[in-house]
């Protein structure tokens, strides 16, 4: 192909007739079912970019070659999108000049899937930083929508749309001279043109703009508003979506625009739930969810309730078309092997260290685990799913006020003939469940039975509900004596856990896990009987449901921990996971939920996971070493090699974290034989966050197992401890901190010269505002173990952390954290005795929140509380423990006698 530049800029390009025709054919052939075709379409395509000329092919087929069918010359149009995505910078002038004019010249073409071609074409042009240097580009647009011709009005509405979709940033910023202040005042003119399609880009344009509130849209507000209520009745579905949109957004937004307003909007919004369009439906009820979490809901909506609580339930229902997505009539499909896309991304959540508290088990910051999910092979977000979260979270507004609505409807449907109605329910009674638990609680003891009764329903749609429905109540059902409800839910799960649909797997799998944590030691009687399931559904499952079982055995480890250590059961279940270990390759993203799972399980056998866990450790530390060894050609030669997927390296980490915890010293062998502590000197100074975090997590669990090993590298591991103590990054930061503790325990009186790298950031992040509970337990932990190996360095400063270090570690559980924390303490006290006499009532709570401390913790403890007593005199004494709460003082009294 050959291309010579004219000087004059609007020049006339023509095609050389056999290069046009190459790249009809290649066109064509691109549109072939064949993947090896599109293959070597694919590589034809890249060498032809060397050509200048060849993007000049690409936009004449699009926009001058109307003698072709529609899908080619739009085919034509996307090839030169990704040619601009990727070469835009290396294009000659003159093709940048011929495409950007055929574009303007072509937005009104006759065809809409030209015109939308031709739109895309330009977003991408102008999010290239191209909106600069197209000055034209935007005044151009706004006058077509002027033109009396319908299709150039329609093809530049498409083209802002796009453009106010992809650019919203830089629209309204100074780099443009503010181009909104004459678009949206233009946009609001189109809201009453007589074309849908044009009223429905006009809305969608101005939507764009509506979060950031802009300032040019925020000044017209208004009128927007205005003309959206006269777009309410609209019988063109996209435009009514829009206008549900727009006021959704405006409730977050600007509620003093719709306050005045908001009783018309409701009922508008309960008619638009019902809309005969879904689509339209799906986003008038994101205004629910949107109002529940506005501090006004409650007061706005309670009129509302009677109307607005059936129409919810309703929408609940499955629709015909959810049924044939779901394959609601095939029962059985066990055997049926999952196509690859089904399976969803996993994300592997990193180790993070916390302290067990007074209530039970470890405080998770976010519990997301049991979000309504019962469908996600269907679009991922539906009318049904949104209906059900709008419906949990007003329950969580109106608690019990809410039952007098729900309970009649309840009755009607959970018994209903009709299983789509009768499912309905049960989602309904599992979606109250978070908010409305107290007032359930009387109905529980008739609504339990029943539910595990449609357990065993003939609709395999029904069977899945109920198992997630019943792990909303798992918490109250380990409230009752466990053969009660306990043992038959289990029993009757299990057997789910084994059905021979794989929806009803995957639910009772989700289940399960979510009886097991509430349950924890509850369950140390079935185990046999458990193992025996879920060990079997190992030889059952297909590719999608393993990875969830995985994760129910993972959860069974951390529940019943020790328990599990007995050789028959370890028989059981240590073959079939390590089996699969073998079977999958280091590239395999499904080794993360089987690392995790291992994770679990050998923390909890201890001694019992001897011998498995030198093949483990080895490939662990591999897996460790590939990664970085990746990570460091990536860096050197980007375009050489690509990135390594560093979540392999995470999870290695963990699991070794795991090892580390459950084999204690015995873990010292595998360790003095390998390269680890090398290769967690890199991986703690790794870019992402969540490599730090896990590796900190091992130096933590390293330095209990074997610190002979640790020792040699701390002088080089502590700077970047002292680095990492950044709040920015809880979870790293946390780790690094509770890792500090740690190894001061074992370095003793040899950790002075470390503590002027992390004393000062320590106490600045127990005295900052909003930090997370585990950060401060973590914090105040690891600055007392600093103080008790090295008081005269940690002493001077007791005054500035000690009312946060008492407040903060008043809740945790006696253990032996805390035991050396408090040891720290009280030393410090010791020499600086004036750094406490300000806040003493702190550290009296402190000290009284010890159900049984050692007898030599309890003499420090009395030594200082009696110290100060005799220090002061009986009559101040009197005085000051007059201010104490009641139980303060009784306790003390009893405990310590004063």
């Amino acid at each position: 192909m050959v291309w010579d530049r004219q000087t004059k800029m609007e020049y006339e390009w023509k095609p050389d007739e056999q290069g046009l025709q190459q790249i009809l054919q290649l066109l064509k052939e691109s549109q072939s079912p064949d993947t090896t075709i599109q293959r070597t379409v694919q590589q034809k395509l890249e060498q032809l970019n060397q050509y200048p000329d060849f993007n000049n092919y690409l936009i004449f087929v699009l926009t001058k070659l109307k003698s072709e069918d529609e899908p080619t010359r739009s085919l034509s149009g996307l090839i030169l999108k990704n040619n601009v995505k990727a070469h835009f910078q290396n294009f000659p002038n003159g093709v940048t000049d011929f495409i950007k004019s055929e574009c303007l010249n072509n937005i009104g073409d006759s065809s809409p899937l030209i015109r939308a071609t031709v739109g895309i074409l330009i977003t991408t042009i102008a999010s290239k930083g191209e909106l600069q240097n197209w000055p034209d580009l935007l005044p151009k647009l706004c006058s077509l929508l002027d033109s009396e011709d319908y299709n150039t009005c329609e093809g530049a509405f498409g083209a802002l749309q796009k453009i106010c979709e992809d650019s919203a940033e830089i629209l309204d910023s100074d780099v443009l001279d503010r181009p909104l202040n004459i678009m949206i005042p233009k946009f609001l003119q189109f809201f009453k043109h007589s074309s849908p399609k044009i009223r429905s880009h006009a809305v969608a344009c101005v939507n764009q703009f509506i979060i950031s509130r802009t300032q040019a849209l925020m000044l017209h507000i208004d009128s927007f508003i205005e003309n959206l209520f006269a777009l309410a009745g609209d019988e063109e579905p996209e435009v009514r979506k829009n206008v549900c949109r727009a006021l959704v957004m405006l409730l977050e937004v600007r509620m003093d625009r719709l306050l005045p307003h908001m009783h018309n909007i409701v009922e508008y919004m309960l008619q638009r739930t019902q809309d005969q369009d879904e689509n339209v439906a799906l986003e008038a009820c994101e205004f629910w969810l949107t109002l529940a979490e506005q501090p006004i809901c409650k007061d706005v909506l309670i009129r509302h309730l009677p109307k607005l609580i059936p129409v919810l339930v309703n929408g609940m229902k499955y629709s015909d078309i959810d049924i044939i997505l779901l394959k609601g009539d095939v029962e059985e499909d066990e055997t049926i092997p999952d196509s690859e896309q089904d399976i969803r991304p996993r994300f592997h959540r990193s180790r993070t260290v916390a302290q067990q508290h007074d209530e039970d088990g470890i405080e998770e910051e976010d519990d997301d685990d049991d979000e309504i999910d019962d469908d996600d092979t269907i679009s991922d977000w539906n009318l049904r799913k949104c209906s059900a979260a709008a419906l949990d979270v007003l329950a969580n507004v109106y608690r019990d006020e809410l039952l007098p609505r729900i309970l009649p409807l309840l009755k009607e449907l959970l018994f209903h003939h009709e299983w789509v109605v009768k499912e309905s329910g049960i989602l309904v009674l599992g979606a109250i469940a978070e908010g409305c638990m107290q007032g359930m609680i009387p109905y529980l003891p008739e609504l339990i039975p029943h539910l595990i009764q449609c357990l065993s329903d003939k609709k395999a749609l029904v069977r899945s509900i109920t198992c997630w429905t019943l792990s909303r109540y798992a918490h109250w059902v380990v409230s009752q004596p466990p053969d009660t409800y306990l043992k038959p839910l289990m029993t009757e799960l299990l057997k789910r856990i084994l059905d021979s649909n794989k929806r009803v797997q995957e639910a009772a799998c989700s289940a399960f896990a979510t009886l097991e944590e509430e349950a924890c030691t509850e369950l140390v009687p079935y185990l046999a009987y458990i193992l025996d399931t879920l060990v079997f559904a190992f030889s059952k499952y297909q590719h999608k449901n393993l990875l969830i079982l995985y994760d129910a055995i993972g959860t069974l480890a951390d529940s019943v921990g020790h328990h599990l250590n007995k050789p028959e059961y370890i028989q059981m279940l240590m073959p079939p996971l390590i089996q699969k270990w073998n079977m999958l390759k280091d590239e395999d993203k499904d080794l993360f939920p089987l690392l995790e799972c291992l994770s679990s399980v050998a923390t909890a056998l201890q001694s019992g996971f001897l011998p498995y866990c030198e093949p483990v450790y080895q490939r662990c530390v591999n897996l460790v070493q590939k990664t970085l060894a990746q990570a460091m050609l990536n860096n050197a030669q980007p375009d050489q090699y690509e990135a390594p997927d560093k979540d392999f390296m995470i999870v290695a980490l963990d699991l070794l974290s795991g090892l580390a915890e459950g084999l204690g010293g015995n873990i010292e062998q595998l360790v003095a034989r390998s390269n680890i502590l090398t290769l967690m000197y890199q991986c703690m100074q790794d870019k992402m966050p969540e490599v730090r975090q896990s590796s900190f997590a091992l130096l933590g669990d390293l330095t209990k197992a074997c610190f002979q090993h640790v020792k040699p590298c701390i002088a080089d591991f502590m700077p970047i401890l002292g680095t990492n103590l950044n709040p920015e990054f809880i979870s790293v930061c946390n780790n690094a901190t509770w890792a500090i503790g740690e190894i001061s325990i074992q370095m003793g009186i040899e950790m002075q010269p470390y503590i002027p790298m992390v004393l000062h950031q320590l106490v600045e992040i127990i005295n900052r505002p909003n930090t997370p509970k585990t950060l401060l337990e973590n914090t105040a932990i690891t600055i007392g173990r600093l103080g008790y190996v090295c008081p005269q360095e940690v002493a001077p400063m007791l005054q500035q952390f000690i009312r946060p270090w008492c407040t903060s570690l008043r809740n945790i559980r006696d253990n032996e954290e805390k035991d050396s924390a408090f040891r720290g303490i009280c030393t410090m006290i010791s020499v600086n005795p004036s750094g406490v006499i300000q806040d003493f009532i702190f550290f009296c709570d402190a000290v009284a929140s010890w159900i049984n401390p050692k007898d030599d913790l309890r003499d420090m403890f009395c030594k200082i509380l009696h110290g100060f007593k005799n220090q002061v005199g009986d009559e101040n004494w009197r005085r000051f423990s007059d201010q104490f709460p009641l139980p303060l003082k009784e306790r003390l009294a009893a405990f310590y006698g004063v």
